[in-house]
């Protein structure tokens, strides 16, 4: 019986072994970037992209900025993926900081925002935000850490149901497509978690997607509008969250 109990756990050592070795194979291969994205990471007579540590930071030439934007990607999407929509904010004047996760999986470490908002004292106004997971992630980061941003952008996502932010003092914008395939369901059901100001942003023929440049998601919906259409709608809904926590 004692042998027979080794061979199972040495089994069981071994299933779990191999389990996790092809989640981590999994999740090395994120999607994205497209070439629309790898152009964006360049810095331009607008724009200083430069890497701080491990994130990527869009910042305005010739000003100062008040106010920072932090942004966590999608689960297993490329983090550089995001860069056509994170670049045209640092354009009007906003300090960006795009934050790579562990295994593209934001879940892993909720928490990175601490360590920008330290890394930039100067910045009096801080919004965070994210895509899908990470949104979701950006949520509870607003949640666990009240007071420590302003504003909150959901791209396509929502907060888990142990992370209201429904009795909070945040301004907060949620932005979805109406091809999402992915996550609209969930998205519609989530309103009680949000403050009852959440400005609510429709982007008619625009996907789950669509909120990078990585191609299309699995299981997600066929949009109906360019990347190129929808990324200028997901910037102007994002901008007009900056522009109100300034105020």
């Amino acid at each position: 019986m004692r042998h027979l109990w080794k061979r199972i756990l040495l089994l069981l050592g071994i299933s779990l072994a191999i389990a996790l070795g092809g989640f981590i194979a999994w999740a090395s291969f994120p999607l994205g970037p497209g070439e629309a994205a790898l152009a964006a990471l360049q810095t331009d007579e607008t724009v200083l992209v430069e890497k701080v540590q491990d994130w990527t930071v869009f910042r305005p030439n010739g000003i100062e900025p008040q106010t920072g934007f932090i942004f966590y990607p999608g689960g297993r999407v490329d983090y550089r993926s995001y860069a056509p929509l994170l670049k045209p904010l640092a354009r009007e004047g906003y300090l960006v900081v795009l934050v790579p996760m562990p295994l593209s999986l934001a879940v892993f470490a909720p928490d990175k925002a601490e360590e920008v908002i330290a890394a930039y004292p100067g910045i009096e106004y801080w919004a965070i935000g994210g895509h899908s997971l990470g949104g979701a992630m950006a949520a509870r980061y607003a949640f666990t850490h009240p007071g420590k941003v302003a504003g909150l952008a959901l791209w396509a996502s929502y907060p888990a149901d142990t992370d209201s932010l429904a009795d909070r003092e945040l301004t907060v914008v949620s932005i979805a497509g109406t091809k999402d395939g992915v996550s609209r369901k969930q998205l519609e059901e989530s309103a009680a978690l949000l403050p009852a100001d959440t400005q609510w942003v429709k982007i008619e023929g625009g996907n789950h997607s669509q909120f990078g440049d990585y191609g299309l998601q699995p299981g997600d919906g066929t949009a109906e509008i360019t990347p190129q259409e929808q990324w200028k709608q997901v910037v102007s809904a994002t901008l007009d969250l900056l522009k109100k926590i300034e105020k």
